[in-house]
């Protein structure tokens, strides 16, 4: 009886130290909802190794429109939201849905198209300009239509340059998909298209495309990285993904980001507040 007794205690604590395993392990990893251009640039396949061999914290990462990634961020279905639309992350921390929005690195946009360039926009550094000249000429235009980050800078660059392009105009071909399979369209249709550098240089398909317009002052990429609020998700792992934003933040993880590169040419640019 005794033996049996024995026996099903280790059992308990058997069981009992393999779910606190379990749960050790389950801890060690956080959800952050981010952008394709993050990812589809190749960023997080570099840096996130680094910062888990640091810390042991395995960052998974669900990889979607800017607009896409901060709605996961609102359902509470994401520790981190790491996105680049600055005004739709200041919305994000007045609705609650995070307490602080940080700064960590930058790009920048570049509009691309056919070396053939029907436009004839190459050159030019006034990216509204360079529209309007595509909508004269109704040169083939491909936009990600996504609700991203990307999307929405498009959509302000068209307003300013006084255009409400539309999928009814044929020329405007709208893809609702991520910037590298948006590249890919533009590549077959010989198209002009705006892209994130990041996602440009780790482009391999590009025919035709080159860069045309880069320059304006208007084509700065702030990204920005937001813990969701703990208080209106109470299984959001706040220490851990507090973690995550410190490092990013830090001096190892700032110059980390400032490493990557493509062919010598760097990607991000860090630039988080001291």
């Amino acid at each position: 009886m005794r033996k049996l007794l024995n026996s099903l205690a280790i059992s308990i604590l058997f069981s009992a130290c393999l779910q606190g395993s379990i749960a050790s392990a389950q801890e060690k990893s956080i959800v952050v909802s981010s952008t394709t251009s993050t990812e589809q640039s190749g960023l997080f396949n570099y840096m996130l190794p680094i910062f888990k061999m640091k810390t042991g914290i395995e960052v998974k990462v669900v990889a979607v429109g800017t607009g896409q990634a901060l709605d996961i961020g609102r359902r509470g279905d994401a520790d981190l939201v790491f996105v680049h639309d600055k005004p739709a992350e200041e919305k994000f921390v007045e609705e609650g849905f995070s307490t602080k929005r940080y700064e960590v690195m930058y790009n920048d946009f570049v509009l691309i198209g056919p070396k053939a360039d029907p436009a004839k926009i190459a050159g030019g550094k006034d990216i509204q300009v360079a529209l309007q000249k595509i909508a004269i000429a109704q040169a083939p235009f491909v936009s990600r239509a996504d609700k991203s980050g990307t999307h929405a800078a498009e959509l302000r660059y068209w307003k300013g340059a006084g255009i409400t392009p539309s999928s009814s105009q044929s020329w405007y071909k709208e893809t609702g998909s991520g910037m590298g399979p948006a590249l890919n369209t533009a590549s077959a249709m010989n198209g002009y298209i705006l892209a994130d550098r990041g996602t440009w240089l780790s482009f391999k398909n590009r025919g035709d495309l080159v860069i045309l317009v880069q320059g304006d002052p208007k084509l700065f990429n702030q990204y920005g990285v937001m813990l969701v609020n703990p208080a209106k998700f109470p299984h959001v792992k706040k220490v851990q993904g507090q973690e995550f934003i410190d490092w990013l933040i830090s001096k190892n993880g700032q110059d980390v980001i400032a490493s990557y590169k493509i062919d010598g040419e760097q990607l991000f640019f860090p630039n988080a507040k001291k």
